[in-house]
């Protein structure tokens, strides 16, 4: 057939005629075979300047073992977590250093596909504030100083497609010398309640960038959040929110009505006692003493002993005293009213008192608890002190 013939096939009035143009359709097929050769050989060379640096045992499809192997690595500051997922090359007796890594130019900062870290929450990064998220890490390597950067496109492989302008924060950090690190290795040290160190470590040298977390405003909006949830239904979450906020010393106020929520779910001597300590704090006093004494009401008979011990642990001694007596009193049939008097006796210097009392604690107390109290009695024999 005349590639640029034209073929016509007529029909019936009925049926109408259709006109196929070849010409036509071979001219858009050349093109359509030139244009995917062309695509094809692009995406190749990209493909070979992409994994110039990959193992011929790599996949691109399947899950096979990868020279540079993965990693995670994780920690929890307050209730803020931080993630980095990376994958970890070896040295294998290479310049790392402007070598491997050329100094200047933006790195990985690690292999295979874009390394990532995660916060759970807002966090400041060398006293810079970033927004919880996911980001892109890449790293400028220099001899006396790094830029770390977090990227806002966590999904590229690498930094081949890296963009300035995606950037959500840059930091410049030193870089300080380390013992050898064969693998790449990220941690988080230098612990703090509110704060860690994130560290870089590869062959002989480590790069740290602090990162820190307001703990107590995260938490305050994090209850907000979950005491909305089916938590709110329970008084020991509110109870809970109660003491976390009175033992930080914060949103006193706010503690205060999260003991009465808990209280309107169910009043019962913990969460009385909570709102008693918290008033306290408030320099509430007289509220303090009736929610406390509403609390001992319903308190049970060991209730009370650990209160009193709570108390002598606060040196608060005398109050301590005077509950002990009067708990020995009301039930001179449970075993651990002796403990207390034990424990007072001995705090006043009365050795052999201590230990008679101490004695009938063991002849009344559960298998699992003699061995312990037994060690008491000889310390209280020996003129040992029980309470340090």
């Amino acid at each position: 057939m005349n590639p640029t013939s034209r073929i016509e096939f007529r029909h019936t009035p009925i049926t109408g005629s259709c006109v196929w143009d070849t010409t036509n359709l071979l001219n858009r097929r050349r093109h359509f075979l030139m244009f995917k050769a062309t695509l094809r050989g692009f995406l190749f060379c990209l493909l070979m300047a992409a994994m110039s640096d990959v193992s011929p045992a790599q996949s691109l499809v399947l899950d096979l073992p990868l020279p540079s192997q993965r990693a995670e690595v994780s920690q929890r500051i307050g209730i803020t977590d931080i993630t980095i997922n990376y994958h970890r090359p070896l040295v294998k007796d290479r310049k790392i250093w402007d070598g491997v890594v050329p100094y200047g130019k933006v790195w990985r900062a690690g292999a295979n596909e874009n390394t990532t870290i995660t916060f759970s929450d807002p966090v400041l990064i060398e006293g810079k504030p970033l927004d919880k998220g996911t980001y892109g890490l890449h790293m400028i390597p220099n001899a006396d100083e790094w830029t770390i950067i977090f990227s806002k496109n966590s999904t590229s492989w690498g930094s081949f497609t890296y963009d300035q302008a995606e950037d959500a924060l840059r930091i410049a950090v030193k870089p300080e010398p380390a013992d050898m690190h064969n693998a790449l290795t990220y941690s988080v040290d230098r612990l703090q309640p509110d704060s860690a160190v994130v560290e870089l470590e590869w062959e002989k040298i480590t790069v740290p960038f602090k990162v820190s977390v307001n703990v107590h405003d995260t938490v305050l909006a994090s209850l907000k959040k979950q005491l909305r949830n089916l938590s709110q239904y329970t008084w020991m979450s509110w109870d809970d929110a109660a003491n976390y906020l009175l033992t930080e010393k914060v949103a006193l106020d706010d503690a205060l009505n999260y003991a009465n929520k808990s209280i309107e779910n169910e009043d019962r001597y913990d969460n009385e006692i909570t709102k008693s300590k918290v008033l306290a704090a408030l320099n509430r006093k007289d509220e303090a003493a009736a929610a406390r004494k509403k609390a001992l009401d319903f308190a049970s008979p060991l209730q009370i002993h650990m209160y009193a011990r709570q108390l002598q642990l606060e040196k608060r001694s005398e109050e301590a005293f005077a509950i002990f007596r009067e708990n020995a009193k009301k039930h001179p049939d449970q075993w651990f009213v002796h403990t207390g008097l034990a424990r007072m006796y001995c705090a006043q210097g009365k050795f052999d008192d201590a230990a008679k009392e101490m004695k009938l604690a063991m002849a009344g107390a559960p298998d699992n608890q003699k061995s312990y109290l037994d060690g008491l009695v000889r310390q209280l024999e020996a003129k040992q002190d029980i309470n340090q």
